[in-house]
């Protein structure tokens, strides 16, 4: 018979796939634009592209170790854990990308 979180564990997987797809689709996309955008600098591409990467890889690791959770608590664990590390790695790349953008701007006064 099946617990309840087992159940949940197998609709956290389908979600988890279904998000993973998306991504993957938003990641073409991303790539698409940012190749046919002149405006951007190149650096700030190669910078968003690998931080898109990195932040999808984060979140496949996360969607591995969330399924095999035991239970609620285990599963919130997980999930707390996560969160803490994106918000710590979401603060390092805007403080990245702010510096790769204030030196732009700083070339273009000159």
């Amino acid at each position: 018979m099946e617990s309840g979180f087992e159940g949940f564990s197998e609709m956290m997987k389908q979600g988890l796939e279904q998000t993973r797809k998306t991504m993957e689709r938003y990641v073409d996309l991303l790539q698409k634009n940012i190749k046919a955008s002149p405006m951007l600098d190149p650096e700030l591409s190669k910078k968003m592209k690998g931080y898109t990467e990195n932040n999808i890889a984060a979140v496949t690791q996360f969607a591995q170790q969330v399924t095999q959770a035991k239970d609620f608590q285990d599963f919130w664990r997980i999930q707390n854990e996560f969160m803490q590390a994106q918000w710590k790695t979401f603060n390092e790349q805007m403080e990245d990308l702010g510096e790769i953008v204030r030196k732009g701007a700083s070339g273009l006064l000159k």
